[in-house]
């Protein structure tokens, strides 16, 4: 495989599930530095002239390929920010792999800001895949602050799956995206923090066309003494539909904050969102006790399968 060491390749297999090189286009970055890229025939990788990043260039037409950029860091103190564009030309329909692990040992603050854009053309269908993960022993902070910009022609689809489970210190996501007629996004985010960890998660979704349609769903845990903030505002311009919804459990001393956000600028847009905050129920921990799980085994399950949902 290609030139990476041992801590490096763990850190692909969970942002990524990277356990060899992958088949089709890729670009894999490590400690500040791209030490693997791939372009094929449809999918062109090439370094941004004038910043840290990538351009990645596909094909019309393009249709059950797929792009993996992943990131890692295992060295204390490495602070970086990547702009990396996507342009997807109309008719595809393409999986986009990135994420983010990084491996702490060291006792300075190691952050990586991903800023994406994505351009998907007419008719276009894609799904991404972005996880976020930390680890390491070292008093210095893993710190990851991802922001993605989405613009959708007519017609076109994304969907988004959001996961960050596990050893990530600090995070302030953003999203922003603009869909024109008939362009449908799809948003799920899994999220569990612990410690004294913090994370804050905005969505800020403009629907501009008829027929427009999003949908934003956060599942999140909040452990210990942790903190999470999420904030998603829907602006319907059009005769649209959209949906946010926020399900949480609260648990030991962790703090959730949800701000629904709907903004309707046409009497033909159709908005709601939904909130659910709270511990998990008693009757649920006794059931599995009784089939021979300890009580810290029977929340582990509960959550495990909330966040799998």
């Amino acid at each position: 495989m290609i030139q990476i060491d041992e801590i490096q390749r763990r850190l692909l297999r969970e942002v990524a599930d990277l356990h060899q090189v992958p088949e089709g286009a890729y670009n894999i970055r490590a400690n500040g530095e791209a030490v693997g890229r791939v372009s094929t025939a449809n999918i062109d990788i090439t370094p941004k002239e004038n910043a840290s990043g990538i351009d990645i260039r596909i094909k019309p037409g393009t249709k059950n390929e797929s792009v993996h950029i992943p990131v890692v860091l295992s060295k204390s103190g490495l602070k970086e920010v990547v702009y990396n564009d996507f342009y997807i030309g109309a008719d595809c329909d393409v999986v986009i792999v990135a994420g983010c692990g990084i491996d702490n040992c060291g006792s300075q603050d190691s952050q990586h800001d991903g800023i994406h854009r994505f351009f998907v053309g007419k008719g276009s269908k894609v799904k991404y895949v972005e996880k976020h993960y930390g680890s390491g022993s070292g008093s210095g902070k893993r710190i990851l602050n991802p922001g993605t910009e989405v613009y959708m022609e007519e017609n076109s689809s994304m969907e988004m799956e959001m996961v960050q489970i596990k050893g990530v210190d600090d995070t302030n996501r953003t999203t922003t995206a603009e869909l024109a007629k008939g362009a449908t996004l799809i948003v799920k985010e899994r999220l569990m923090t612990h410690g004294e960890q913090n994370a804050i998660s905005t969505y800020i979704v403009e629907l501009n066309g008829a027929g427009s349609s999003a949908d934003v769903v956060s599942r999140s845990v909040a452990r210990d003494n942790s903190y999470q903030k999420f904030d998603a505002k829907l602006v319907g311009n059009d005769a649209c539909s959209g949906h946010t919804e926020c399900d949480s459990i609260i648990m030991d001393n962790g703090r959730i904050l949800a701000v629904p956000g709907l903004e309707a600028n046409s009497v033909d847009a159709a908005l709601v969102h939904e909130a659910a905050i709270g511990k998990i129920a008693g009757d649920q921990i006794i059931k599995l006790m009784t089939l021979g799980l300890t009580e810290a085994e029977a929340e582990e399950q509960i959550i495990n399968g909330f966040l799998r949902n």
